[in-house]
């Protein structure tokens, strides 16, 4: 994920946002021509306020493949450069630890100097090869959750269960298009137009999701699955940074009886929350240059709201399959 001014040439000429295709996209796997599944190979590289990024950082924790995959971590904040970049400025010396780079462009022209799209997270390095290997952000979850078996944790959950996969695929597509994109489509349209279609297509589709959610506990029904993981992604940003900063302002999460009691849940669940950095996801949607308003007076100030502390309080969301455990565990 990337934003603002660096989304430049993704602006359609009805001003509408589309968003660039990923690149890097050959699967993990035991074929020929596949990424090979090997621990200690890899290394995933996210920021903490990218949502895409999140839910594969969610997801390693989850299945416990981060003794398997090492992690990097950039800034919330953009460098100040003429291009869009991440930066590993959390790091000493300003370097990625392991790979040895400043600005996340980097290891994508080394990759491939010619390349000239985004650098986006998340991104799997090749550490051998010192070469981004994959940043198919769509995909990335379901290679950790099949695939990458074998690395799994004991008595680690099915979060994308074969009886369920059609379902699951059908969801991802229906949330990525209205809900995880949608709230881009109306931060960076660039006509009343387009920002008015996507408004209507992300509240219609949250006001679906709430009436589904009033009646099963998780999106699948009883256990936490892929679909949920993508859409607390966006839900966890909706009202520190999308309200406002997107103008998606019809209602708050909050204001959703059934989402807001659903986003707890899954808040409160090992994976989810203690992966969900608020302040770094409030600096970079609020005081980023490229997304912060050129307004002098006010860009460089933090809004201290909203109040997130009830995050965690109890959701009462148990009685909807009378279990207390959340994950199916294969």
């Amino acid at each position: 994920m990337s934003s603002g001014s660096g989304t430049s040439g993704e602006i359609k000429a009805d001003g509408s946002f589309n968003r660039q295709v990923n690149k890097f996209t050959v699967p993990f796997g035991t074929l020929p021509g596949e990424l090979p599944v090997e621990a200690g190979r890899y290394r995933l590289l996210w920021s903490a306020v990218c949502p895409w990024a999140h839910r594969s950082v969610i997801v390693r924790r989850i299945l416990g493949l981060e003794d398997s995959i090492s992690l990097g971590t950039a800034s919330p904040m953009r460098p100040n450069l003429p291009r869009v970049d991440w930066e590993f400025s959390l790091d000493e010396d300003g370097v990625d630890p392991i790979l040895g780079i400043r600005y996340m462009s980097e290891i994508y022209k080394q990759t491939d100097p010619e390349y000239s799209g985004r650098p986006t997270v998340p991104v799997i390095v090749d550490v051998k090869e010192n070469k981004v290997v994959n940043n198919d952000y769509f995909k990335l979850t379901n290679y950790f959750e099949t695939v990458w078996a074998p690395f799994h944790k004991e008595n680690a959950p099915d979060l994308y269960p074969e009886n369920l996969r059609d379902e699951i695929d059908h969801l991802n597509d229906v949330i990525f298009h209205d809900v995880n994109n949608g709230v881009y489509k109306c931060g960076f349209a660039r006509s009343q137009e387009s920002y008015e279609e996507a408004y209507d297509a992300l509240f219609a589709r949250l006001d679906e999701l709430e009436q589904r959610l009033s009646e099963k506990r998780f999106l699948a029904g009883d256990f936490i699955t892929d679909s949920d993981v993508r859409l607390y992604a966006t839900l966890i940003r909706f009202d520190a940074a999308y309200y406002a900063a997107f103008k998606t302002n019809r209602n708050r999460i909050v204001d959703f009886p059934n989402l807001w009691g659903y986003l707890r849940d899954l808040y409160q669940t090992p994976g989810f929350g203690d992966t969900t950095d608020f302040h770094a996801i409030k600096v970079h949607y609020h005081l980023s240059n490229h997304i912060a308003s050129d307004d002098h007076k006010s860009k460089n100030i933090l809004p201290k709201g909203p109040d997130l502390s009830g995050l965690h309080t109890a959701h009462n969301r148990e009685g909807l399959n009378g279990m207390k455990h959340k994950f199916l565990i294969k």
